[in-house]
């Protein structure tokens, strides 16, 4: 893809208020949205929440490919300062302002325009539904801190809270990652919340909201390396084991604010494992579920190639491109991004244990490496294992940990 248009805005009510963002990049003749992009950020300014819609949609232009990116904006400061005609002088908003330039750094050329905001109104629109999605956080976060009290205060089996507990299992989960593999440590996964400041030279600001990546046991499909989606196949005695062994190094950690799950069996039960260990209960997040393999399902990659050998060839470069009377990546990452959404608005600055499937992993990754969809391809997990991603209140993220299989 050669040229997009990025339109990005944000806004806070009562600056500092509730803020958010939105983004919209358009194909080069304005005509076609290739993709959106929208934010609850908690409290914070005006000027922070357009930075943040910028970079939301710079990113976004840069994993679809684009070499040449024409951004229009209704912040005269954002436009100027990026243009280099004024200079950043408030401290909140020169890490922000770095990271857009080291994004405009990896495309051939970038121009920024003023635009009135009757002209914005998409990048408007998506901005306000993410500061009215403030709302829904807050009553979120106030029922489940009810529910934590009143299964804390009579947590017998059988009991009025045990049972709200049982029955509002469905929601969660978090960790960030260094590619190195190895023995998760206290500094990875500690008692303690995480630090302030991101690691190294990344320049991420704030206590990052670190999602524990734990992918399910082993099930009889996994053991034959077939296409495992929307099927519910049990863990076998193997992926019990796993399951186990993962619960007990997660305990032996401990510092897990909450615990969320795919809906399918597989991810619940590796997820319950953990949530006894941890004295936690399990939300389930339809969100976190997996790709949906459509005619596939089962079948091993040699078969899907020779019964669909046109798709399945397009399918293995394009994230676009479903599976038979599936989903495509694309579907995929959007209900995950938005899973990662609510979760960093609903656990700022905790460490949250996420359980679930191969794809809503690896896309998580994606999304916390800023990197286009080959990662998808590219990436092994294996099953039981653990990777970290951390998401910052500025919106940067890191990697901590891919793919820990030590404790197995």
């Amino acid at each position: 893809m050669d040229m997009v248009i990025v339109e990005a805005d944000g806004g806070a009510r009562g600056n500092p208020g509730p803020a958010g963002y939105g983004a919209v990049v358009w194909d080069a003749d304005h005509v076609r949205v290739l993709a959106e992009r929208k934010e609850f950020l908690g409290v914070s300014t005006n000027n922070v929440a357009e930075y943040r819609g910028l970079i939301a949609g710079l990113e976004a232009a840069a994993e679809l490919g684009a070499r040449e990116v024409i951004v229009r904006l209704d912040s005269k400061l954002v436009v100027e300062q990026m243009s280099g005609r004024w200079k950043v002088k408030h401290e909140s908003m020169i890490p922000l302002a770095d990271r857009a330039r080291r994004l405009v750094a990896g495309f051939d050329r970038v121009s920024f325009a003023w635009i009135p905001r009757k002209d914005n109104s998409r990048a408007d629109r998506l901005a306000n539904e993410a500061m009215d999605d403030g709302d829904t956080v807050a009553e979120v976060r106030t029922a489940l801190a009810s529910e934590r009290t009143a299964a804390d205060a009579d947590p017998r089996p059988g009991s009025v809270a045990a049972d709200t507990a049982v029955e509002s299992r469905s929601a969660v989960g978090a960790i960030g990652a260094a590619l190195a593999g190895g023995v998760v440590d206290s500094a990875a996964v500690g008692v303690a919340r995480a630090a302030t400041v991101g690691p190294g030279w990344t320049g991420a600001v704030g206590r990052p909201t670190r999602l524990l990546l734990l992918r399910h046991g082993q099930t009889e499909l996994s053991v034959h390396r077939r296409y495992s989606g929307r099927g519910n196949p049990p863990l076998t005695e193997l992926g019990w084991r796993q399951a186990a062994d993962a619960a007990a190094m997660l305990a032996a950690k401990g510092g897990i604010e909450a615990i969320v799950s795919s809906p399918l069996g597989r991810a619940r039960d590796t997820a319950e494992a953990a949530g006894r260990a941890l004295g936690l209960p399990v939300r389930v997040l339809d969100g976190l579920t997996e790709t949906d393999f459509g005619a596939w399902e089962g079948m091993t990659f040699q078969e899907a190639r020779e019964h669909y050998p046109e798709l399945h060839g397009r399918w293995l470069g394009d994230p676009s491109v479903p599976a038979p009377g599936g989903e495509s990546f694309d579907q995929v990452r959007e209900r995950v991004e938005a899973v990662r959404r609510d979760l960093v608005a609903l656990y700022p600055g905790a460490n949250v244990l996420v359980v679930s499937h191969v794809t809503p992993i690896k896309t998580l990754l994606q999304l916390a490496l800023g990197v286009g969809p080959s990662l998808l391809y590219r990436l092994h997990l294996d099953l039981g294992s653990l990777s970290i991603a951390e998401f910052y209140p500025d919106g940067g993220s890191s990697v901590r940990l891919v793919n820990d299989t030590s404790y197995l």
